[in-house]
């Protein structure tokens, strides 16, 4: 393990287009979801919803769609169950190399997993991912009070590891992601996802970006 006062004491990678493309599906099953009620869904529809747990992006399409007789828990279960059989169908669409990088990242100090996603699908993507031993913790963002861009979701992470936060780097690639890794007092590291490119604030708010996970090397990086 890394040493006190050098470099970081812990990494806290988020899921969703980080270690596994699936915003896509994620997207498709929205879609999938808003036509069947006659509604269309958007680009924008979409970004609105990328960071939320899942309470609050329940809450924000049942607002875009306007279907304020459809319960939120009735449309997450909905959707949720649409990207769930897509893991279940479908070649995971996993990241290049990033089990194999996760892995060499912990070679040298923890490592969590700090996801807006459902723990239904955080569980199939770390099968599929194959890193369920690797991972100090696994945190969800329907475990604390707020998604993303608040806090919460890595400071829980970081107290299952036993690491003060300004000793994490966070592995991101959306808006919401760097924000609330900055909110938490830690070090934000960017890695573009190609299916869903970060804005140019992202990349402005993050301290580091990188190209890919292959060149994330945490000892390289300044707090």
């Amino acid at each position: 393990m890394k040493a006190t006062g050098s470099g970081f004491d812990a990494v806290l990678f988020d899921m969703d287009g980080v270690l596994v493309n699936s915003e896509p599906w994620w997207n498709e099953a929205r879609v999938a979801f808003a036509l069947a009620h006659d509604r269309p869904w958007t680009h924008d529809d979409q970004a609105l919803c990328m960071g939320g747990n899942s309470r609050e992006w329940a809450e924000i399409m049942q607002a875009r769609l306007r279907l304020p007789d459809l319960t939120v828990d009735a449309i997450q279960d909905a959707v949720v169950a649409g990207v769930v059989s897509r893991y279940h169908a479908n070649p995971v669409p996993i990241i290049a190399d990033a089990p194999a990088q996760v892995r060499r990242i912990a070679l040298d100090r923890p490592v969590a997993i700090a996801s807006s996603s459902h723990r239904d699908i955080i569980a199939a993507a770390v099968d599929a991912l194959g890193l369920h031993e690797v991972m100090g913790a696994i945190v969800s963002s329907d475990e604390v009070p707020l998604g993303k861009p608040a806090p919460d979701v890595y400071l829980l992470a970081a107290t299952r590891l036993g690491v003060a936060p300004d000793r994490c780097l966070v592995v991101e690639d959306s808006v919401n992601g760097v924000r609330a890794g900055k909110a938490a007092g830690m070090t934000v590291v960017l890695v573009p996802n190609e299916s869903f490119p970060p804005t140019d604030e992202a990349r402005e708010l993050a301290d580091h970006v990188v190209r890919s996970l292959v060149d994330l090397d945490p000892d390289a990086l300044q707090r």
